[in-house]
């Protein structure tokens, strides 16, 4: 099917509704006949509701100007003084839409609205705003910004939730989760001496934002704290965009692990010293990448292994490398199948050892676990897209999102839309205004939906 983007009309609306609304309609007499116009509009309004597409396209626009770069991309990488000024501009709209925002101590934006039913826990949605270097105006935006027009349009109808709602912008996501993670009580202490790509600490960027590094378990979440957190994001790959398809249903979240790997030579002149007494770590990091690579593509399943970044010392070309410093990062479905990529990998560096006359060391710095998504949750979502006449798709996510964060202590779901030519963490990185107001709409009737559960 492609894509249509539509709604249904108001006449098709009773012979679309589900079982449980008509058995709600004709538990009221005769399908409301015996019912004044008003309750007609007040039990019929959940399926009317739709967001204000030109609202959200245009707040996108708005929020692309903090962090904004000559390639057309942003530079609002996490405590940035971007970062800061586009959350107090959200923090702005969510008062507007009736919300109580607030700074968490782990650096999160989380604004709240009670419900009509103060002791249910309260249902959760949003992303991030912060971005990585010279990154695009799609990843995490969308999912922000759609919660805010899903809390705009609730408030322009005067519609009150039965939970609680949370809108909930989460700190760092680029640089390791950090928010999204300090609610499942996942940050580890030696995270916050990370420095990130805006030249602050972890700790010291929370406390920019107006968080306490030092009081991150009183953020943490118990289980059931929650009904449900949705995310809306954009896939970031080119699956919906090549098969025209409006809406992929995330079935699970890939968990990640990344070292920190160290490759000790000797370091020596290069001039004089002769090719065959030499311990080059940059030899020894050379022959680790290939392996990388190869036992990833050799081994069955889906998982994908990455060395992303690779510093030598002394780092002067007349100089061989003493030691040279690397990340690698391993990303699957299942944490069981990181575990046996890695054990693969290292299992083999005795090889590089013996031929280079190098050591290599590992040391473990982050930690994201795979994250199912919850099947009912992805039903209702199925349904709500089909009820919107648009198409759907069933998918993993390869990258990592905030939402796997919150699976260890809530049911969560995602919400993909397309990239076009799925290009993403680069200026380039587009998705199409129609999509992304079917984004919103889908995520707007997957949260009633949860409401009325």
């Amino acid at each position: 099917m492609g894509r249509k983007g539509g709604r249904r009309s108001q006449g098709a609306l009773l012979f679309g509704m589900d079982r449980r609304h008509f058995n709600g309609l004709a538990a009221t007499g005769l399908m409301g006949l015996n019912l004044r116009p008003q309750a007609w509009f007040d039990l019929l309004s959940d399926q009317n509701l739709e967001v204000d597409g030109p609202r959200l396209n245009q707040r996108m626009r708005e929020l692309e100007s903090f962090g904004a770069n000559a390639a057309g991309g942003i530079d609002r990488v996490a405590f940035s003084d971007a970062n800061i000024e586009a959350l107090d501009w959200m923090a702005g709209l969510l008062v507007e839409s009736g919300f109580s925002p607030s700074i968490d101590f782990a650096g999160n934006l989380i604004a709240r609205k009670p419900g009509s039913s103060p002791e249910l826990p309260s249902i959760m949605l949003g992303s991030h705003i912060d971005s990585v270097p010279g990154g695009g105006n799609y990843d995490g935006q969308v999912g922000s910004m759609g919660a805010l027009e899903v809390a705009a349009t609730l408030a322009d109808a005067a519609y009150t939730t039965r939970h609680p709602l949370e809108v909930s912008i989460f700190s760092n996501e680029e640089g390791g989760k950090t928010g999204s993670r300090a609610l499942a009580g996942e940050v580890e202490t030696f995270e916050l001496d990370i420095v990130t790509a805006s030249g602050f600490t972890i700790g010291d960027g929370i406390q920019r934002l107006g968080g306490n590094p030092d009081r991150l378990e009183e953020v943490r979440r118990t289980d059931g704290s929650a009904e449900a957190f949705l995310e809306l994001h954009i896939e970031q790959g080119a699956v919906l965009d090549a098969d025209e398809i409006d809406i992929g249903v995330v079935e699970g979240i890939v968990g990640i692990m990344r070292w920190t790997v160290i490759v000790d030579g000797s370091t020596n002149h290069a001039g004089t010293t002769p090719m065959d007494r030499r311990s080059d770590a940059m030899v020894g990091a050379a022959r680790f990448i290939d392996l990388v690579h190869t036992t990833a593509r050799r081994m069955p399943g889906r998982q994908v292994a990455t060395v992303g970044r690779l510093e030598a010392e002394p780092g002067a070309p007349n100089v061989i490398p003493g030691r040279v410093t690397m990340t690698l990062e391993i990303r699957d479905l299942s944490m069981a199948g990181i575990e046996r990529v890695f054990n693969e990998i290292s299992g083999n560096t005795a090889r590089i050892t013996e031929e280079t006359g190098t050591h290599l060391s590992f040391q473990r710095f982050y930690t994201s676990r795979a994250a199912p998504t919850a099947m009912w949750i992805r039903e209702i979502i199925e349904t709500s897209a089909q009820g919107l006449s648009l198409s759907t798709h069933r998918m993993p996510s390869g990258a990592g999102h905030d939402a796997q964060s919150i699976a260890l202590f809530a049911p969560v779901g995602m919400i993909f839309i397309p990239s076009v030519a799925g290009v993403s963490h680069a200026p380039d990185e587009h998705t199409t205004p129609q999509d992304v107001v079917n984004g919103a709409n889908v995520l707007l009737q997957t949260l009633l939906e949860l409401d009325e559960r």
